[in-house]
Formats: C-alpha cells, sequence, structure tokens
C-alpha cells in the first residue's frame, strides 16, 4: 500500500472504492431492494453497549480461541466471497494466504474465481472450509465437495438462504455481468461459462427443492462436518441441529436476499438460545470493528464471520490488503478484551453487556 496505512476498516473501504470500477463495486457492496438490512446489519452493533469490569489482571491478553476444534488466532473467519479476481489479481489464492498469515480459516465461495486445489496449493497445511451451493445437478455439488475432501478442506458450509435471486438493484443499474475472460470453475462446471453471466445466472444453479430432510442426508452423507449458513428463525437453528449440522451460521446473506429481515445482530441471541450449547454458533453482517466482536462473543457467538472488508482490503493490495485488515480487527479485539476485563475470547459473556 503506498501511504500510510489505513487504520480503520472504514478506511479500507474508503480506498477501496476509489479503485474498483462501479460494476464491480456495487455487486461487491451492495445488497437487495432498499438495502434496508444491508444498513442494519451494520448498525445493530452499535444497539449493544460493553460493560467492562475493572481490576483484572489483564497484563496477558489473547485473541486466540478454537472454532470446531480448529486452533485460530483470533476469533474472525474469512467468509465465502464470490469473485475474488474480481477484485484483484491475488484473487483466492492470496486471500487464503492472507487469513495463514493471520492463524485464522479461509472459507472457499462455490462462486470462486479459483477451485479448490488452486486455494490448497496457495496455503498449504492452513486450515479451510468450503462454502456449498448445492445445485440442481448434485453430480457438480458431489464433485465440489469430492474436492474439498481431497485437498484438506476442515468442513463444509452450506448456504441455505438463497434458494432464487434476489433483486439487487446496483446491479441492474450497471447492468453488472461477470467480466470477460474471468472463470468460476464451479459455474462453468454447471453452465458451461462463466464470462458475461449475471447474479439471476448463477442462482439459476440452485437448487430450490433443497429441504430439511435433504439436508439430514447430504450431512450423514459427508465425510466432513457440516455447517448450516443463512439461519435467521431461532426454530430453524433448532432443526439444524436436529437434522445434522456441525454447527450453524446465523447469516442474512450480507442483506443481499430478503430485504427487511433483522440485523443479525438481533437474530443472535434467540439462535444460540435454540442451539443451547450442542453446537457452536457463528454470525456474519456489518461486523466492522473488533468491539463488534466482542459483542458477538457476549450474545454467544463463538466467533465471526467477516467477508466485505476483507474483500476491500484485497481490492485495495491484495494478499497485503487483505492481511492488514484482520491486522486491524485482531488489535482492535485485543484491547477490547483488555478494556473489558478479559484476558481471552473464552472469558466474554454477557455479564460484559449492558442491559
Amino acid at each position: 500500500m503506498r501511504g500510510a496505512l489505513p487504520i480503520s476498516l472504514a478506511d479500507v473501504e474508503r480506498l477501496a472504492a476509489a479503485v474498483l470500477d462501479e460494476g464491480p463495486a456495487g455487486y461487491y457492496a451492495g445488497g437487495a431492494g432498499d438495502e434496508r438490512t444491508l444498513r442494519s446489519n451494520v448498525a445493530a452493533w452499535a444497539g449493544h453497549e460493553l460493560l467492562p469490569r475493572v481490576l483484572v489482571d489483564v497484563s496477558s491478553v489473547t485473541t486466540a480461541t478454537t472454532v470446531l476444534g480448529t486452533s485460530v488466532s483470533l476469533p474472525v473467519i474469512v467468509a465465502p466471497v464470490a469473485l475474488q479476481r474480481m477484485a484483484h489479481p491475488d484473487g483466492e489464492p492470496g486471500m487464503a494466504r492472507a487469513a495463514a498469515g493471520a492463524g485464522t480459516i479461509m472459507t472457499l465461495s462455490t462462486l470462486a474465481t479459483s477451485d479448490a486445489a488452486e486455494v490448497a496449493q496457495a496455503a498449504p497445511g492452513a486450515p479451510r472450509w468450503y462454502q456449498l451451493y448445492v445445485t440442481r445437478d448434485r453430480a457438480v455439488s458431489q464433485s465440489l465437495v469430492d474436492a474439498a475432501v481431497e485437498h484438506g478442506y476442515q468442513a463444509i458450509v452450506v448456504t441455505v438462504d438463497a434458494p432464487v435471486p434476489a433483486r439487487r438493484e446496483r446491479d441492474l443499474r450497471t447492468g453488472f455481468r461477470v467480466p470477460s475472460g474471468l472463470d468460476m470453475p464451479a459455474v462453468t462446471a454447471a453452465l458451461g461459462r462463466s464470462s458475461g453471466v449475471s447474479v439471476e445466472d448463477f442462482f439459476s444453479i440452485v437448487d430450490p427443492t433443497f429441504d430439511w430432510s435433504s439436508f439430514e442426508r447430504f450431512a450423514a452423507d459427508c465425510p466432513l462436518p457440516v455447517l448450516v449458513k443463512g439461519v435467521h428463525a431461532a426454530p430453524d437453528a433448532a432443526l439444524a441441529v436436529e437434522h445434522g449440522a456441525a454447527g450453524v451460521i446465523v447469516s442474512n446473506h450480507g442483506g443481499r436476499q430478503l430485504d427487511g429481515v433483522p440485523a443479525t445482530a438481533r437474530l443472535l441471541p434467540a439462535v444460540v438460545e435454540a442451539v443451547d450449547g450442542r453446537v457452536e454458533v457463528l454470525v456474519d453482517g456489518g461486523i466492522r470493528r473488533g468491539s463488534d466482536v466482542a459483542i458477538a462473543l457476549a450474545l454467544g457467538a463463538r466467533a465471526v464471520l467477516l467477508g466485505r472488508p476483507m474483500l476491500w482490503g484485497l481490492a485495495l493490495d491484495g494478499q497485503a490488503g487483505a492481511g492488514h485488515v484482520l491486522t486491524l480487527l485482531q488489535a482492535e479485539l485485543a484491547t477490547t478484551l483488555a478494556l473489558l476485563g478479559c484476558r481471552s475470547p473464552g472469558e466474554v459473556n454477557g455479564t460484559h453487556l449492558m442491559g
């Protein structure tokens, strides 16, 4: 990065917006409809106030924890985000190296511009998950799972809140389509091409008949733990556990699917209560500060997933930019923990929230 390094995720976003073309910038930043949920995801974390405990020995503070038994240096996982080579030539391999350098998990999207093998080779030995859209042609889905298993991915993250495409008006205004020459291997396998496809084309490969019984069979047959991403309602969280999920991710797709649904910070407590400790609960949507991560932990999340800020970092300076985002967030979280009177993420609980 030229000049002074950005000192907040907001700085990274502002600088990245200046280097991206209108179509990609709108695709990455935009949400569905009036983008109410997109905005409320960010704002809702500020609706919770942290309550420090004082006169605690915080001379030694760690941000390290575990997620599904995997040791990570901070409770922040890189979320699955599409089309990373559209942001920067480093793409998903660069993102994987950034996650590995920070000591955390990279989640590879079905809509990636790299396949599972390339990302595994970019950061050998690093923990990684694979996000899956279950496709109409189940042979495509199975081949993606098989590749994830073959190349050492540790979990499958099934996205369940996008059976049909939403109306994303920024993309309609810009006429966004995947740039010529950019390939998404999974999409090409299903559609025969990637260049020039639209958001609607993406989701035409997704199976809208996939239901709880289908999920249960999938989880039972999958050799890896399966997480459900896209849970809103507490009863669905309970169903996820009952049907074999190894983890639940509270997510509204970053405000990109059904506009008007509650922010994930508001959804999280009821989901945690419904799960009742049977599996770990994660959350994404609107995380922009280390204090937001601490609030998520206090509300019962094991960790958070970070999507758009990682893309801003990648767009700004490739692998180094993405790594800088994680460095910023880890430093903020360490300070927040110390000021809360907590020596580790595991010490944060509901007593550290006001009200």
